[in-house]
């Protein structure tokens, strides 16, 4: 059996802004927090729960695609109607999308969602399972839409 994901976790480089951003803007409960300085860092997730993301302020710069690690980092959500909730909580954030609107995963796909970054340029999906083959076409036919934003 192979091993279930623990936990994320995302350097950053500024802790109180990505933290108003995964906080305010995505919902996630702060479960724990490091003030320390040169320590700080914050665990997320549902109140009462195990953490799913980690903050670490620890990044220098903001997120380079270019480099090894991680491509982005989704999250599934029930329904299409609660991708476009969150779309709409991150346009008034003032969050820029790859793409515009829900957007199937690929041509055909029923599961599909919005791509964006965060605060420090990291990669982020939203999705859904179903509901989105009725959001329009895929904005990249031969390949995954989650893979090329």
């Amino acid at each position: 059996m192979a091993p279930r994901t623990g936990h994320i976790g995302l350097n950053v480089t500024d802790l109180e802004r990505s933290l108003a951003f995964y906080r305010d803007v995505l919902g996630f409960g702060v479960l724990g927090e490091g003030k320390e300085e040169n320590r700080r860092f914050a665990f997320l997730g549902e109140e009462g729960g195990r953490p799913v993301l980690t903050l670490w302020q620890q990044a220098d710069a903001a997120y380079s695609a270019g480099n090894a690690g991680l491509h982005h980092l989704a999250f599934e959500t029930d329904t299409v109607e609660r991708v476009r909730e969150y779309e709409s909580a991150l346009r008034a954030y003032g969050v820029e999308f790859a793409y515009e609107g829900v957007v199937p995963h690929g041509e055909g796909a029923t599961s599909g969602g919005i791509f964006f970054h965060d605060p420090d340029g990291t990669r982020l999906e939203i999705y859904t399972t179903s509901g989105a083959d009725s959001e329009g076409t895929a904005p990249v036919e031969s390949a995954p839409t989650c893979g090329f934003f």
